[in-house]
């Protein structure tokens, strides 16, 4: 026995240092990725405390499922550690998005009794293209848009989804229930029957007008947020400043309607923002909106990653302060500097 020997360490030692198996050292070494520092009289295998730090090394890759000509590559010099571990980052983001679309359909699946046909379907759906989503949502928005004024369905053209790159589970769940609802039939007619019956009437049609659209995405978009400010800063009412902010939301809503802006205007416009909290309590709690249009927009907000687009009105109807919801509040105190306009 040699003067160095005693600082090198049997097989089973090493074992004990790496945490892996005398088979699995033997094999290592076998392959030529870790040699033998030495060997005993007896014939016995001898490491030193760099070919543990190898072998340590060994397991760490393994740990992560790196193949042994990987490995080999490593310790050859042949290609860098950090390029490696990009490469393999690479394959686990590759089998981690994998994993995730099979987690979105295993869960669509379980949700419902299904066939091998639904299940081939849903892999589909959660592998389309890009070209192929589009052409999934175009056609049904051209379906159940037609004949319809543009501004009927401007807020769900505007609502398009877009699954990221690296969708997480329930973006991709919600892009397979949209895509079945885009592809099911009943729900495009029950989506065009509702777009109907909403913009068929005289109401519907008024505000679908080029004056009326124009007016909420100009004067009456800039005028609320400017009152909203002033009920804000705490001023009342009756105060100048916002009887004439609602003196010209008036003239301006009257002028979008063709209409003239006299008493009985400005008390009808009074009395529907005394209960604007009702009615947009209404329009969202609507059976037929939740249905149709609000299911649309409320899968295209998950893939998006964007807030519920009706959570700005359900905040505001909120409480706030005083326990009295928001919406309700800012109502009354309009309907009163509405009625304040009266001469």
């Amino acid at each position: 026995m040699t003067d160095t020997q005693p600082f090198l360490h049997l097989i089973g030692d090493v074992a004990r240092r790496t945490g892996l198996s005398v088979s699995a050292i033997r094999y290592y070494s076998d392959e030529g990725l870790v040699r033998p520092t030495g060997e005993t009289d007896g014939g016995h295998r001898l490491y030193d405390l760099d070919a543990i730090a190898r072998f340590e090394f060994i397991r760490t890759l393994r740990d992560l499922d790196t193949g042994l000509d990987q490995i080999r590559r490593v310790l050859t010099g042949v290609v860098s550690l950090r390029d490696l571990l990009a490469e393999h980052l690479d394959v686990v983001e590759g089998r981690a998005k994998e994993l995730q679309a099979r987690r979105a359909v295993l869960r669509a699946l379980v949700r419902k009794e299904s066939t091998s046909e639904r299940a081939k379907l849903l892999q589909r759906l959660v592998t389309m293209s890009d070209t192929e989503r589009q052409q999934l949502v175009d056609d049904f928005l051209a379906s159940v848009s037609a004949d319809l004024p543009d501004a009927a369905v401007e807020k769900m053209r505007d609502a398009h989804p877009r699954l990221p790159e690296d969708p997480s589970p329930e973006q991709l769940e919600a892009w397979i229930g949209l895509s079945e609802l885009l592809r099911d039939e009943k729900y495009r007619e029950e989506t065009r029957v509702y777009l109907r019956e909403t913009y068929a009437t005289e109401v519907g049609r008024w505000m679908s007008t080029p004056a009326v659209q124009e007016f909420i995405s100009s004067a009456g978009g800039d005028l609320m947020p400017k009152l909203g400010a002033a009920r804000g800063a705490g001023l009342a009412s009756d105060d100048p400043l916002v009887i004439r902010l609602a003196d010209q939301f008036i003239q301006q809503s009257a002028s979008a309607a063709g209409v003239t802006p006299d008493d009985a205007l400005r008390k009808r416009l009074a009395n529907v923002y005394s209960r604007v909290d009702e009615i947009t309590s209404e329009a969202l709690q609507h059976e037929g909106y939740r249905a149709t249009e609000g299911r649309y927009l409320e899968l295209v907000a998950i893939i998006n990653g964007q807030p519920s687009p009706d959570a700005e009105l359900v905040r505001a109807a909120g409480t706030a302060g005083d326990q009295e919801p928001g919406l309700r509040r800012f109502g009354l105190w309009l309907s009163e500097a509405i009625l304040a306009t009266i001469g």
